[in-house]
């Protein structure tokens, strides 16, 4: 008699099949799936250690700075093409997301599924024509254009507009209020989103109310999802943990689950997540009977990207040393706020992702057109007639607290 296992979820990777079997690059050469894969781990590492609930999309993140290493030089470039993995080369770059973009158009056929671009630009500011044409012709990027300077609320509104349209109103207020201002001057988003129905479904009547044991001991309650009867999937025992691949009807999308046995296992599988370790957890997978006990859930998670990305190795973009001259062909702009926000739903039924990552480009402290003069040292100063030059008056402060 086949022994029955509960399984219940940990986390959730949505990849294309072609992406689960091991896959054999070329000879130092990273397939594009690889390349964009680099910045789940790292990122990943790095959110993990905050308690709680974790959802993000690699992909939305890829893509969007895709869009800004496009107009990156320099060591700028460099340290974005290491945290990234971009090529370094532009025409191949555009190549790897090219093939990314089609390549999760085939995954996902049979599902609802949406992939856009888009980059809003200040209506007034010069960028590079061979720039701006790169992402519409490249990245299939919609160019639409803004008033950040004297209308910023109003640009706001209309960015995060368009990722609600295209995440099925998923993600709302993508940037949040002041996190774009007078000094922004391009914003780039990403927006992709994910409808997919399980090739088994769950039972609606078969759902039932249980404790869920929370890593603190605790317990919460859920509404565990099973199957009417006991369908063959792939499923997988390694030290620690045991896997199990739900696949969605049509294409080659699949959600791949780890349920470590215990809070040390947890901590240990995290601690190793890597591309290996993913590779090594598809080659444990075998077809057989499960039955199978999978919590109904949604939650929504937003990323602050400037800090996280400066940690993982590229600081310079978030800096006034930033180089984008491939954007406007100077070194005006800088990465001034980055933010992801995603959105996630799993029912009897299949499981509803969206996310959003907006990229906002402003103009450096130093160079930007709106001057600041901040008078917080001494100075001199002069009451004088402006026709004739004649001075009225004239004088030092040193020190404003003295009478």
């Amino acid at each position: 008699m086949m022994k029955t296992i509960p399984v219940l979820v940990l986390g959730l990777c949505l990849m294309p099949a072609a992406a689960m079997a091991a896959p054999k690059p070329a000879v130092k050469e990273l397939m594009p799936a690889q390349r964009a894969n680099q910045i789940a781990f790292s990122f990943y590492a790095k959110e993990a250690k905050q308690p709680g609930n974790l959802f993000f999309s690699p992909y939305s993140m890829y893509a969007a700075f895709a869009m800004a290493h496009e107009g990156a030089r320099g060591k700028t470039a460099a340290e974005m093409e290491k945290v990234f993995a971009f090529p370094a080369a532009a025409p191949a770059a555009r190549t790897v997301m090219s093939a990314l973009a089609q390549d999760l158009a085939a995954a996902a056929a049979g599902s609802e599924f949406v992939q856009a671009n888009a980059f809003w630009a200040q209506q007034d500011y010069k960028f590079l024509p061979a720039y701006t044409q790169a992402l519409q012709d490249s990245y299939g990027a919609e160019a639409k254009t803004a008033n950040f300077k004297t209308d910023t609320e109003t640009a706001r509104k209309a960015v995060n507009a368009w990722a609600e349209e295209k995440t099925k109103g998923k993600i709302k207020d993508l940037f949040a209020e002041g996190a774009l201002n007078a000094l922004t001057r391009l914003v780039l988003v990403n927006a992709v989103y994910f409808k997919g129905s399980w090739q088994n479904a769950f039972g609606k009547d078969m759902t039932m109310d249980t404790d869920f044991k929370l890593s603190s001991g605790a317990k919460a309650k859920a509404k565990l999802m099973t199957f009417g009867a006991n369908p063959e999937l792939e499923y997988g025992d390694i030290p620690g943990a045991q896997l199990l691949r739900l696949p969605y009807k049509g294409g080659t999308l699949a959600m791949l689950i780890a349920l470590p046995k215990d809070k040390a296992a947890m901590q240990e599988l995290e601690k190793s997540l890597s591309a290996e370790k993913l590779d090594s957890m598809r080659k444990a997978l075998a077809q057989q009977k499960v039955k199978v006990y999978l919590p109904r859930f949604t939650f929504s998670s937003g990323f602050q990207l400037n800090g996280a990305l400066a940690a993982l190795g590229m600081p310079l973009a978030f800096k006034d040393a930033a180089d984008f001259s491939g954007m406007d062909g100077s070194k005006k702009l800088y990465i001034q706020k980055a933010v992801q926000k995603a959105f996630v739903e799993v029912n009897e039924e299949g499981t509803e992702a969206a996310a959003a990552t907006g990229v906002a480009m402003g103009l450096k402290s130093m160079d930007f057109d709106l001057a600041v003069f901040r008078a917080d040292k001494p100075f001199l100063f002069f009451i004088e007639d402006t026709k004739t030059g004649a001075l009225l008056f004239m004088g030092r402060l040193e020190d404003p607290s003295k009478q």
